[in-house]
Formats: C-alpha cells, sequence, structure tokens
C-alpha cells in the first residue's frame, strides 16, 4: 500500500520570492509550502502525500472547501505538493520513527475519482494473480533508487490519462480487467468495447502463448477526454510474458506491438540515462501531450532499456519490484485540481 501519511525529514527550506508568511519546504523529493518558522532544516514532521481524503476532524477543517482532499496547489508563484503536520498530531504512543507509516491512524484513505459507467462494468472477479497490477510509483519518493541506477540507458513514455486496461490470454482463456476487477463481458462497457473493435483477442492469441497486454483506455467519456479524441481507443505501455512471469524488453516490447499492430503509448526518447536529481526529472514531465499539443501531458514514465527486478525495493515501493516509475506533470495537476 502506497503510504499516503508518514513521518518524513524536512531536507530544505527556502525563501520564496515576495512572500513573509510562507517558506518552501523539500521532504523527499516533494516540494511544499509550510509556515515560515514552523519547521526547521532536520525536523520530523507528518507529511501528508496529494491524493490524501482527510477524515472530517477539526484540525482538517481548513481542507472543507477543497472536498478534504490534498490537491496540487500554487502559492505566491510556489507550486506546492503535499501538506507538513508536526508530530504532535499524532497520538502520544505512535512511534516516532523517520519513515514509519501513519496514515491508517490519522483516518486517512485514498481519494479515488468516480469510476464512469462506461467503465464499471459487471466484475468477473479479482484481478488475477498471475499478471501484476498497472500502478506505478512517484519519482518524489524514489531517491534511494535513483542513487542506485544513476547513469543507467532507459526510455521515456508519455504518461497518457486515461484508465488503465489488461487484456489477456492464459490457458486459452481470453480475459479483460478493469484496474482492480476482471469483467464480464459487456457491450456497454469500455475495456470490451475496445477489445472487440481492435481484436485484441485474435492478436494475443496468434503469439501462441500466454501474454497479457496492458494500456490506457482513452477517449470520450473517459477521464474528461482531456486529449479531445473522438471515440474511444487504447494505448499499450506493457507487454507481459504469463509463463515466465516476466515483462518483455524494450526492443520485444516495440517488435511485438509493431507484429500486432496496436498502438502503445507516445514514446519520448529511447536514449536517456537516468538522472538522481527528482527537481530535473520532474521539469522533464512538465510538457505538452505527443497526442494532441494543445494540452499538457499526465507525465512521463522511466523504464530501464533491459528490465530490471529489484527486491530489495520491492518491498517498499514496488509491485513484484519491478523498476519502473512515473513523474506526474505539476502542471497538469494544477489545471485539473488535482
Amino acid at each position: 500500500m502506497r503510504k499516503l501519511a508518514s513521518i518524513q525529514r524536512i531536507k530544505e527550506l527556502e525563501p520564496i520570492e515576495g512572500a513573509d508568511a510562507i517558506e518552501k519546504a523539500t521532504v523527499l523529493g516533494w516540494q511544499l509550502v509550510v509556515k515560515k518558522n514552523e519547521f526547521k532544516v532536520g525536523d520530523l514532521a507528518v507529511y501528508c502525500e496529494i491524493d490524501c481524503l482527510m477524515p472530517d476532524k477539526p484540525e482538517f477543517e481548513f481542507l472543507k472547501p477543497r472536498g478534504m482532499r490534498v490537491r496540487t496547489i500554487r502559492l505566491r508563484g510556489q507550486v506546492s505538493q503535499g501538506i507538513c503536520f508536526p508530530l504532535s498530531i499524532l497520538p502520544p504512543d505512535f512511534d516516532i520513527s523517520e519513515d514509519n507509516d501513519c496514515t491508517g491512524v490519522l483516518g486517512i484513505e485514498k481519494y479515488e475519482p468516480p469510476i464512469p459507467a462506461c467503465l464499471s462494468g459487471i466484475a468477473k472477479g479479482r484481478f488475477p494473480s498471475f499478471i501484476p497490477k498497472t500502478d506505478e510509483t512517484r519519482v518524489q519518493v524514489l531517491q534511494k533508487l535513483l542513487d542506485k541506477y544513476r547513469g543507467e540507458k532507459c526510455y521515456i513514455t508519455e504518461k497518457v490519462d486515461g484508465s488503465s486496461g489488461t487484456f489477456y490470454i492464459n490457458n486459452g482463456e481470453f480475459g479483460v480487467c478493469s484496474r482492480n476487477l476482471e469483467l464480464l463481458e459487456d457491450t456497454e462497457n469500455s475495456f470490451w468495447k475496445v477489445a472487440r473493435q481492435m481484436d485484441i483477442e485474435g492478436k494475443i492469441r496468434s503469439l501462441k502463448g500466454n501474454f497479457a497486454l496492458q494500456g490506457e483506455v482513452i477517449g470520450e467519456g473517459i477521464q474528461d477526454n482531456k486529449l479531445h479524441l473522438k471515440g474511444q481507443t487504447i494505448r499499450f505501455f506493457n507487454a507481459f510474458d504469463i509463463d515466465k512471469f516476466e515483462f518483455l524488453q524494450f526492443e520485444k516490447f516495440v517488435e511485438l506491438f509493431e507484429k500486432l499492430h496496436l498502438p502503445t503509448v507516445p514514446i519520448i526518447t529511447k536514449d536517456y540515462e537516468l538522472s538522481n536529481n527528482i527537481e530535473e526529472i520532474i521539469k522533464m514531465a512538465t510538457i505538452k501531450s505527443t497526442i494532441c499539443p494543445d494540452v499538457w501531458a499526465e507525465g512521463i514514465v522511466i523504464r530501464p532499456l533491459n528490465e530490471k527486478i529489484d527486491l530489495l525495493l520491492s518491498n517498499e515501493n514496488f509491485n513484484n519490484g519491478r523498476v519502473s516509475f512515473k513523474a506526474i506533470n505539476p502542471e497538469f495537476l494544477l489545471k485539473y485540481g488535482e
């Protein structure tokens, strides 16, 4: 589970031009606005990430106009992502140790946007255990990973704002899944509509094996159709060999989708040496979309050209230990209130 709220150290404090009452703090790889003199560099604090849905308690009353949700905001020109609270907000017997998760003890939940009817579908069962889910970790919490793999040759793709779907063949059975569930076939469901329109079942069967393809369903009726598309389609970002329980390496991934005549997410570069500077990576993610250049892209996803599994880090941040992460465009978050 993602640590929405945890005990973290104030790494830096910097003045904000023209602001007397607030200053910029750095926590992990996040930058946020705090009250001046509330914290000192090196202090521990309770850091709540964006997407936190705070409980209706007096100490969080100031968030009511925002629906109790922690969002990306801009204050006096400074982008602020998250909120820091003093340790006194925790119960007296809580273990005050750096990185301790305090999401549950504070009653915090993760904000989940409402699912449109065209995506909800009828559940056949839970998401299959033989395929990894599609969640990506945000770069702001991955300093250790960046330090470890600095200089690694990577490729970067555009992160497309839609709804992730998984399509698979396993032991002859075709399945269609949303982010968290396997779905019964339904002519009104967008995942199944796209699957039939693009003959995804036939194309996976042509591979003569057990494979899963994962992508982002985008278009009308999905996430406000920020890319201004007509109809609905999908852009793929993963190909997974179920029998080997591994993702295809980049070159094999590209070859596969060319062979199947299925579109991938836009590939921005395949010649990137990984930096360990989080601020630099966030700047790289602040781009317009390749699909619709008039709008902000949601961000980028960075992966090594040669797939890597890091079991040491998997306990902290990764689904099955895959080295893969996202950097979300702050301008996208600001524009769409996220």
